[in-house]
């Protein structure tokens, strides 16, 4: 793994560093190159921006592994107030949680009623989906049980995938099987070699393997709904041009980004008839996903150094 990457993601995992970092100005600075802000207000104002460059958003309140059920019913009760303000604005967007923000390190059953209740109230305000991201290898099982288990009551529900893990495509085996809904990622957090590639040119090359899987004849067939998760241009002209070699109509395919980068891509892919998302975050506990941005790109390293040389 790079250097860099590998230091990047342990300071995303230091509880002294996410104390400590996140009151500097220059790293506030240079975080807000990636959320709009903390608060909903900011998050909402950045997805009516974007809906009006025919762009839809994921929004994703920051946060994992809370310690308490008042911070799970919390978070709960921020979210289904957020589903209504999507609702009453009429946006073209969806909500993106975490299990751990929602309990699943506490007590399971509980978690799953959080999410139960996220995506009835979404099913009931605006039959949009409720994503349910994939955090770090020991919750892979959950996740893709509380998702296969909360599909049978209701299909608005989606998963993230992670191509970095060996055992991915055989979960997107099982998915496309069940006709799901699937948003495919590289992978952002620190894992070992013994169940993750540590070459990007590898993770690469299983991406475009399994971006040609979920858009593939079986899985059409099953009903799929497949978003790949990339900023890679290279990577995404690729997938663009095998779909068009086989007769995969644009507006069939979808591409999901962050906020804050390639927006020349995002708005280029919406543009040419492409499905374009862009992931907007927001909340007061940003300071691990940043670090996770960085991780992706350490080149972004550079950004954070100029904003400390300008303070």
């Amino acid at each position: 793994m790079n250097p860099m990457r590998q230091m990047l993601l342990k300071a995303s995992e230091s509880a002294w560093m996410r104390e400590r970092a996140a009151r500097f100005g220059f790293v506030r600075r240079s975080a807000a190159r990636f959320l709009p802000g903390e608060d909903e207000d900011s998050a909402l104002a950045a997805a009516r921006e974007l809906a009006g460059n025919g762009i839809a958003t994921l929004l994703t309140h920051l946060g994992e592994n809370v310690s308490s059920g008042a911070e799970a019913e919390g978070v709960t009760a921020a979210y289904l107030a957020l589903i209504e303000h999507i609702r009453s604005a009429r946006l073209p967007a969806e909500i993106s949680v975490k299990l751990t923000q929602l309990g699943l390190d506490m007590d399971r059953e509980f978690c799953f009623e959080n999410l139960s209740r996220l995506i009835e109230r979404s099913r009931a305000a605006s039959d949009k989906t409720v994503w349910v991201d994939m955090e770090q290898s020991q919750y892979v099982d959950a996740t893709l049980e509380f998702f296969s288990r909360a599909r049978q009551a209701s299909r608005n529900v989606g998963v993230c995938v992670q191509t970095y893990l060996y055992r991915t495509q055989k979960d997107i085996e099982t998915l496309i099987a069940m006709g799901a809904t699937v948003r495919l990622v590289k992978g952002a957090y620190s894992e070992p070699a013994e169940i993750a590639f540590p070459k990007k040119k590898d993770v690469d090359a299983t991406f475009f393997r399994l971006a040609q899987t979920l858009l593939g004849p079986e899985a059409r067939r099953s009903g799929v709904r497949a978003v790949m998760g990339t900023h890679d241009r290279k990577l995404i002209a690729r997938i663009c041009d095998w779909a068009a070699s086989h007769g995969i109509a644009k507006n069939e395919i979808e591409f999901a980004m962050l906020y804050g980068i390639q927006r020349a891509e995002q708005l280029r892919l919406a543009r040419e008839g492409y499905r374009s998302d862009v992931l907007v975050s927001y909340g007061s506990h940003w300071f691990p996903w940043f670090m996770r941005r960085l991780a992706e790109r350490p080149a972004n390293v550079f950004f954070v150094a100029r904003n400390l040389l300008g303070d």
